[in-house]
């Protein structure tokens, strides 16, 4: 009498160490690979009351990280714009702790980036910046009045991020030209900073 020889299921065996590979290499280039945040504007933003007053605008911002050198791009989108914006006044909270002053401000008219591209100033508009006592309020005249167009622009800042950490809303409001003039609220920038 014959007795049965074993046969190992070789299919089985051999799926199960394919497997096992690469879930061992998966765990071992996610420990290797080291994690760096990038400072974008966030795709998920969370407002603990959602007001259909508020609008948020574009950003877009060197770093995050407090105390280190950022250039900020605010920039205001043809669709942001309903009229021409002969002054722009913005808004910044008083416990944002960085040191502004008018020579770190420029105005210019701005290619968005993308996935492939980074945002990017094309032509400086010749502009007046006014920075209050305080630091609460700069105000922006450029020497002629932004159009209604379908091109975008930004205020270009450039400073080191305050000392603490947080999330800081910019509200940007916009005087336009006529005989009348009237300021309307544009939108806000919630500024994010770890």
């Amino acid at each position: 009498m014959s007795h049965p020889r074993f046969r190992p299921p070789l299919k089985k065996i051999a799926s199960i160490a394919i497997f096992t590979g690469i879930a061992c290499s998966c765990f071992a280039l996610e420990g290797s690979i080291p994690q760096k945040s990038l400072a974008n504007s966030s795709m998920l933003e969370f407002r603990w009351d959602e007001s259909r007053n508020y609008k948020k605008l574009y950003y877009w911002q060197s770093s995050s990280e407090k105390r280190d050198r950022a250039t900020y791009y605010l920039v205001i989108r043809p669709g942001d714009r309903r009229t021409a914006i002969l002054k722009l006044t913005i808004k910044i909270p008083n416990y944002f702790d960085a040191k502004i002053t008018p020579r770190n401000f420029s105005l210019c008219k701005v290619q968005l980036g993308g996935m492939l591209e980074r945002t990017k100033c094309i032509e400086k508009i010749p502009a007046v910046f006014e920075v209050s006592k305080d630091q609460t309020s700069i105000e922006i005249f450029p020497d002629q009045a932004i159009p209604s167009n379908k091109k975008g622009y930004a205020v270009i800042m450039k400073i080191f991020n305050p000392n603490r950490t947080g999330m800081f809303q910019f509200d940007a409001l916009a005087q336009t030209p006529g005989d009348l003039p009237i300021s309307y609220y544009l939108g806000s920038w919630s500024i994010d900073i770890e």
